[in-house]
């Protein structure tokens, strides 16, 4: 039988709607979405860099809570709300993610929460 953990942690926006920030599943890390939110304040940060760099932080944030590393990261999905934006993300992201990268998709969306710019899920593979 499989356990399923809820993984809350106050370094990252708190789930605006019926979700975890991630759930841990069999070693398993599966982390929601992060966009570019500052957990103190709530504000979308100002800017396609720093809400990139925000949701990065907050899931690293999300990952610690979770017992997870960004070195521990197999796969992320980038959400764009523009894929003009894309280099500009790929540099920042680049900065954040060790050496071997995690597999990654890219994909554009017609709209993000709270009009974010970018949003970046994660599955990580926790060490036991």
């Amino acid at each position: 039988m499989s356990s399923r953990q809820a993984v809350s942690s106050s370094n990252a926006p708190a789930a605006i709607g019926p979700y975890s920030q991630a759930i841990v599943a069999d070693g398993t890390v599966y982390c929601a979405g992060q966009i570019g939110l500052d957990p103190a304040t709530g504000g979308l940060a100002e800017g396609l860099e720093a809400q990139a760099e925000r949701a990065l932080r907050n899931l690293t944030a999300v990952l610690d809570a979770a017992g997870a590393t960004l070195a521990d990261v197999v796969k992320t999905t980038i959400f764009l709300a523009a894929m003009g934006d894309f280099a500009a993300v790929n540099a920042i992201y680049a900065t954040f993610m060790p050496d071997p990268p995690p597999a990654r998709s890219t994909v554009a969306v017609s709209g993000l929460p709270k009009g974010a710019l970018v949003e970046i899920e994660a599955i990580a593979r926790r060490s036991e």
